[in-house]
């Protein structure tokens, strides 16, 4: 069973029952993004994580989409003007 360390909260979390279909692509994928992304804060979503404390938020996007890409995992970048505000983004499962 995979587990993550949730740095919000600091309690070590199972990714599997936070995600729906292909739970082990799906935690994979999560895992290899936040290994490499290397998030100060983010919070387990049931569609993947929300990353938080982000101050220059451009370069943040534009480095997640990039590492997604490079990466090859089944994941997306989503965000909206409510998030911005509070200098946070979404990564989440296909």
């Amino acid at each position: 069973m995979s587990t993550i360390k949730n740095k919000i909260a600091g309690e070590w979390l199972s990714l599997e029952k936070y995600l729906p279909m292909d739970k082990t692509t799906a935690t994979k994928d999560l895992e290899k993004f936040i290994e490499k992304f290397e998030p100060s804060k983010f919070k387990l979503l049931q569609r993947g994580i929300e990353i938080r404390g982000i101050k220059d938020l451009n370069r943040s996007i534009s480095f997640a989409k990039e590492l997604i890409d490079q990466l090859k995992l089944k994941l997306t970048v989503s965000h909206s003007a409510e998030m911005a505000m509070y200098g946070s983004f979404e990564v989440v499962y296909q």
